[in-house]
């Protein structure tokens, strides 16, 4: 069997990622490892053979993949996150990446180990790849016996890289019980900032509040700022869509759409609940499901598509992936966005050539924006970045692309050129990176893991590792949680520098926040680790330990 996957990469690629998909899908005590069993799975056959080998092109293609799909999605998110909290966040993120250098330091003089070991440990507690080639680049340069602290480096890195994964699964399985995290509410509670899927409905409300007569519709909304839709108005025999201008009069009876608690509020305010549910009647308006499929709406807000003047149609809601979301002036459609128009019958044809609705458009990928956003990421990766100290730094396969994909993502758009996915793409391409990235790297690490525990210093490594691993990640909590207020499920994607880590934090919180937290982090990430890891190596040399 062995000589069966040695000689099929491919076959071995995808048993690995069977096996790990079945394996993360075994609940056990409420919890489970998800796509990052993958990880696992990998290292149990990379300890079996090492002649069981993956090329490190899928492994490159699935990071690649896996960074810029998340870069996309989240461009938007990124930007206004960091607008809003960026300082703060920012020194949290830099604090939490220096301290496990700072505490390497200590423990490296208290144990004696060897420089190149522990800047193989830091590499590997921050699951940082592009950290540990610097680290080599420097000691195939700099030291006098290269190949020795090549291998200890290379050592630390791999007996420290899966602790870095488990363990900080482990202390976000611990602390997400020990402080009852409840992520429906804290998604509920950010839903402003970061939208979640709503449980909407429709109402017919009796205008009989005569405050609220005569008055301009655009006028009340800013007065009380109601989260509803304003959809039909009825008023004697007339059937209209209302407008800003609107001015209610008394005997009129509207139909709105939003949550029940807005709702609730919305009619406390303006009459009561009319004896007639007018939502079903479709005698002027029709209501109807769309796809976003046109390249030329994607990216454009629904106020400059002025419906209402050229339709006499409206966006009521927006649903995208499981997300429902109340239709606002400024809610920017996406390819594969389902829409609910309201619009007159003989309007519903001009409306389905105008936003495409075909399935089929949108489970296409556009290569030529996709390619070349990817390309001008790696680009970006080859450029070297001159650090003080002569030390130089390069964003490579994966800080290039995700930086170029955050500005990609959040200006969506240039010209006739769309930089985004459908979300169903987008999902898919970057679950397939993670699962070729956790599948090569479990494999090429896991006999270089085994022969550490079996002859050499696999068992002290391992110790180290798992100390700091644990004691930064729980600080990093406790400061962030407790003390800087971050909300958590932010706050578990900011420490989650390994997309196996992210993976599991996303099942976790069933909710986007924690890629928002992942791509303020990243970004720094690579930097501090990178030039960091280096710095470190050389501090050590330097003290002669």
């Amino acid at each position: 069997m062995i000589e069966i996957l040695q000689a099929n990469v491919l076959l071995l690629l995808f048993v690995v990622a069977a096996l790990g998909y079945w394996l993360g899908r075994v609940r056990l005590w409420g919890s489970s490892l998800g796509v990052a069993a993958v990880l696992f799975v990998g290292l149990a056959f990379g300890a079996l053979d090492p002649a069981l080998q993956i090329p490190d092109a899928f492994l490159n293609l699935g990071l690649v993949l896996f960074v810029y799909t998340i870069g996309l999605s989240n461009g938007p998110g990124f930007f206004a996150k960091f607008r809003r909290e960026g300082l703060r966040d920012v020194l949290f993120i830099i604090g939490s990446l220096l301290l496990p250098a700072v505490l390497l330091i200590g423990l490296d003089i208290a144990l004696g180990l060897t420089p190149a070991s522990s800047a193989g440990i830091f590499t590997g507690l921050s699951n940082n790849t592009p950290a540990l080639a610097s680290v080599l680049d420097f000691v195939h340069n700099e030291l006098p016996q290269p190949d020795t602290a090549v291998s200890a480096a290379v050592v630390g890195f791999s007996v420290v890289y899966p602790m870095g994964v488990l363990g900080r699964m482990l202390v976000l399985a611990i602390t997400q019980r020990l402080w009852r995290i409840d992520y429906a509410a804290e998604a509920y509670k950010l839903r402003k900032e970061y939208p979640i899927a709503q449980d909407l409905q429709y109402r017919t409300i009796a205008i009989t509040h005569p405050e609220v007569m005569n008055v301009p519709l655009r006028q009340l909304q800013r007065t009380h700022e109601w989260d509803v839709v304003f959809g039909r108005i009825y008023r004697g025999d007339e059937i209209s869509l209302m407008t800003g201008e609107t001015r209610f009069h008394p005997g009129d009876q509207i139909v709105i759409a939003g949550t029940i608690e807005e709702m609730d509020r919305v009619q406390a305010e303006l009459g009561e609940t009319a004896v007639q549910d007018l939502r079903h009647d479709h005698a002027v308006y029709i209501s109807r499901r769309l796809f976003v499929s046109n390249p030329a709406i994607a990216g454009q807000r629904i106020a400059a598509l002025n419906l209402k003047d050229k339709y006499g149609a409206l966006v009521s809601h927006v649903r995208r992936g499981d997300v429902e979301l109340l239709a606002k002036d400024d809610t920017m459609l996406e390819l594969g966005d389902r829409i609910r128009v309201l619009a007159p019958h003989e309007e519903i044809p001009d409306l389905v050539q105008l936003f495409g609705d075909s399935y089929a458009t949108i489970s296409h990928i556009d290569l030529l924006t996709m390619g070349l956003g990817i390309a001008l990421g790696l680009l970006l990766g080859l450029i070297p970045i001159p650090l003080p100290g002569g030390v130089t730094f390069y964003l490579g396969l994966a800080g290039g692309p995700l930086l170029v994909a955050l500005i990609l993502g959040a200006v969506r758009r240039t010209g006739p050129l769309l930089w985004t996915l459908p979300y169903s793409v987008n999902l898919t391409l970057r679950q397939f990176g993670l699962i070729l990235l956790l599948a090569t790297i479990g494999v090429r690490s896991g006999n270089a893991l085994l022969a550490a525990f079996i002859g050499g210093d696999g068992w002290l490594i391992l110790g180290v590792g798992t100390l700091l691993i644990v004691s930064t990640t729980f600080l990093a909590l406790v400061v962030g949680y407790k003390w800087l207020h971050i909300p958590y499920s932010l706050l578990i994607g900011m420490i989650s520098p390994q997309p196996a880590v992210l993976g599991y934090a996303l099942e976790q919180a069933q909710n986007p926040l924690p890629s928002i937290g992942y791509t303020l982090m990243f970004p720094f990430s690579i930097i501090i680790n990178v030039s960091v890891a280096q710095i470190l190596l050389i501090t050590l040399q330097n003290l002669g330990i």
